[in-house]
């Protein structure tokens, strides 16, 4: 058995809000690929990880924690050429983000693991709100967060 290094609560959610940067930049692709009610969820997506991206650097900032920069941009796991690939980026953004909250539950007591489990909760419905959109199944995860 190995014996995992502990993470500090500003560590984890400092890792959250780079994963927040990650998902914010991703949606600028995804929302060019989509038209119509689909761009308009894609909006309100960025809209909710810039509003936990703000809410987070304003936490660490106040609390003396480190606020890790933003970057430039970030890789894509894949190119996003159309529709189906937009949706499919669409899930991946979500899932790997609510990897970061999930992470962040261990690291976090009281009312910053209600936060690392709001974003979880939100990050997973979203997840399976773009796998239907998608058609992917199946549309829900046993475990969201987790690698899989």
């Amino acid at each position: 058995m190995t014996a995992r290094a502990a993470v500090s609560t500003a560590e984890a959610l400092g890792a959250a809000l780079t994963a927040e940067y990650a998902a914010i930049y991703a949606y600028g692709p995804i929302g060019i690929r989509l038209s119509g009610a689909v761009r308009t969820v894609a909006r309100q997506s960025e809209a909710a990880h810039r509003r936990r991206r703000d809410a987070l650097v304003v936490q660490l900032s106040t609390t003396g924690g480190t606020v890790p920069p933003d970057q430039a941009g970030y890789a894509l796991p894949f190119p996003v050429t159309d529709r189906a690939s937009a949706l499919r980026l669409a899930v991946e953004v979500e899932e790997r983000t609510a990897a970061h909250w999930r992470a962040a539950l261990a690291a976090t007591t009281g009312a910053d693991r209600d936060q690392a489990l709001d974003a979880l909760l939100d990050y997973a419905v979203r997840a399976t709100r773009w796998r239907r959109a998608a058609g992917l199944t199946p549309l829900t995860v046993p475990f969201p967060g987790r690698p899989t």
